[in-house]
């Protein structure tokens, strides 16, 4: 009989697969039947220089999961300066000392998307990348991007700085102003919530659909729209309702 653990993670495994649109994957590696051993995957984020890469990491899930949080590192090989260059281990608190049982294997892969998005050189997994970065960006890009390249499949930008440059920045500012367009027309799913409120909730891997809902049945407090901390026994009904437990 599967364990309360197994299922929980054969139903996030379940919720990947099923969002097409964040490109996240998440697969057993081996037997099928053995969900402890997982190989995930994300596009590099756009607007950075590890865009139109795919990055694979390495998933094993402890024991102790959902307490304990899974131990990932990256099979692809990245310049960043919170991940190893050498062997992919990873320095992230999402990972370590701020994860919680209601985040699930999605929200530590977003994290890791959002980590290529924002280094933090000053606490830094490899120091030479975290030195480059602070002292000579420039370089620190050219690099990045040619590893994202060489190691993760991204194509190579034309032109250098010149009009290949351009066009990048055109598309990324195209890209940015169709999202801040989706972003006005999701507004209405939130219900008079606030957003950041409610994806806090998202950001674990749920549906914004699904979280309202959870708001709505436990009675949540609109706030007039403004974001608010959640209190921690809310935290936890809304959390179990989503996971569907009873």
């Amino acid at each position: 009989m599967a364990s309360n653990r197994t299922r929980r993670i054969a139903k996030e495994i379940a919720d990947i697969r099923a969002d097409t649109h964040s490109q996240i994957t998440a697969e057993p590696i081996g037997d099928d039947d053995d969900v402890t051993h997982l190989q995930g995957a994300f596009p590099g984020p756009p607007g950075t220089p590890y865009e139109g890469g795919t990055y694979y990491v390495d998933i094993n899930i402890p024991t102790e999961y959902p307490f304990r949080p899974p131990v990932i590192k990256f099979i692809t090989k990245v310049w960043h300066p919170n991940v190893s260059s050498q062997t992919g281990a990873i320095c992230l608190d999402t990972l370590s000392s701020a994860w919680s049982p209601i985040l699930t294997i999605k929200a530590a892969l977003l994290s890791l998307q959002s980590l290529l998005s924002t280094p933090e050189p000053k606490d830094p997994q490899d120091a030479e990348v975290a030195t480059m970065l602070l002292h000579n960006p420039k370089e620190f890009n050219r690099v990045a991007r040619e590893w994202a390249t060489k190691h993760a499949g991204a194509p190579r930008q034309a032109g250098g700085e010149g009009s290949g440059g351009a066009t990048s920045e055109s598309l990324r500012e195209l890209e940015r102003k169709e999202r801040e367009s989706r972003e006005k027309e999701d507004l209405s799913k939130y219900d008079g919530y606030n957003k950041q409120l409610i994806d806090r909730f998202v950001h674990m891997g749920f549906d914004v659909d699904q979280v309202v809902s959870a708001f709505n049945f436990y009675g949540i407090d609109r706030n007039g729209g403004e974001d608010y901390e959640l209190e921690e026994a809310y935290m936890g009904d809304v959390t179990a309702r989503l996971l569907g437990e009873p």
